[in-house]
């Protein structure tokens, strides 16, 4: 008699055990979602998207109901995924060793690339913009100083003895600085020249000088205009401690630069984080390339800014769920499945 009761309660176990891992597909999954275009976009009262494209695909043959909760950002819709609040999210979360330990992942769905957005802008302009800086300024005031200086001592010794070439009062003094200015670059036109022995030593002196000004000015403008092209190019990670950094809060972009040690401003989405990029030539912006790609075409902002075609990592796209969550079993050989239809790739190229 005891093997029969011990056999009914095994049984009902089983029964009870099987009733439950079944339960998120009889009855109404919660599916996290955030605005995340092109994969998650929302279109009046409804969703749109890459991603609920690809869940519709898996749940013809999950065929489950399904009902989606909204959350404003990505870093509530995390929070909601890691305490249950929802049964997954389809959302383009990118796995990462730390969101491992707090939530689970199925197979990934897309590849990423996580990229880098900031102001458009010719090389032709940042070149003069870097000339026309206030050493470029401070530089030549310094030099047109010089020439003033070199132009008055000539002046001074040749005023009463050569007044036809330097005449006396302020015409003479800016005859004296045409000199200088026109011995300083060599041209040598010949209409004034020093007569007088003061004068020449004066004239030998500042045609060394000038010669060693001029050179310097022309290599300290080509140093800086290529230490000033190093410094706006942008390779690793490392290079983008020169700039000041915006990024998505707790998006995997965060946690790369948080990896090196590099400070950022964290923004609530993508779109904040763009007009960050239209105030200030030095911002930039990290965060997920197809995203980011989307909203500039999006907001025909293609003239003043631009994504840069280096990226800083590859990124896989995956479905989200609470940690030790049997929906991962069920969803992942069907998700894996709906990767290789011909559907699946017109899609991918659809939202491109």
């Amino acid at each position: 008699m005891n093997k029969y009761i011990f056999f009914l309660f095994f049984s009902l176990s089983i029964v009870t055990t099987q009733a439950q891992d079944s339960l998120n597909t009889a009855g109404e999954l919660i599916i996290g979602l955030t605005e995340a275009p092109p994969f998650v976009m929302k279109e009046g009262s409804d969703f749109a998207g890459l991603s609920i494209e690809s869940w519709k695909l898996v749940n013809r043959e999950l065929n489950a109901n399904y009902k989606y909760k909204q959350f404003e950002t990505l870093d509530a819709l995390l929070q909601a995924v890691e305490q249950g609040k929802v049964d997954l999210s389809i959302n383009p979360i990118t796995v990462t060793d730390k969101r491992m330990q707090k939530m689970d992942f199925s197979q990934p769905y897309f590849i990423s690339y996580t990229g880098i957005a900031r102001k458009s802008g010719s090389a032709v302009w940042r070149y003069l913009s870097n000339i026309f800086s206030w050493n470029f300024f401070s530089a030549i005031l310094i030099l047109v100083g010089v020439i003033f200086i070199f132009g008055m001592l000539v002046w001074i010794f040749e005023r009463k003895k050569n007044k036809e070439e330097f005449g006396p009062g302020a015409k003479g003094i800016l005859q004296g600085f045409w000199w200088s200015a026109v011995t300083m670059t060599t041209v040598g036109y010949g209409d004034k020249s020093p007569r007088t022995f003061g004068g020449r030593v004066v004239g030998f002196i500042w045609m060394f000088i000038a010669i060693i000004m001029i050179s310097t000015l022309t290599a300290g403008i080509a140093s800086s205009l290529t230490v000033q092209n190093i410094q706006d190019e942008i390779g690793t990670v490392q290079d983008l401690e020169r700039f000041e950094i915006y990024t998505v809060k707790s998006s995997s972009a965060q946690e790369l630069l948080d990896q090196y040690n590099i400070d950022s401003y964290k923004v609530l989405n993508a779109n904040e984080g763009l007009e960050a990029l239209l105030e200030n030539d030095k911002n930039v912006l990290v965060y997920d390339k197809p995203i980011l790609s989307y909203y500039i075409e999006e907001k025909e902002l293609q003239e003043e800014l631009t994504v840069l075609e280096n990226s800083l990592k590859k990124d896989y796209y995956s479905y989200s769920f609470p940690k030790h969550s049997k929906l991962v079993n069920q969803i992942d050989p069907i998700l894996i499945g709906t990767l290789k239809t011909m559907e699946w790739n017109s899609l991918i190229s659809e939202y491109k």
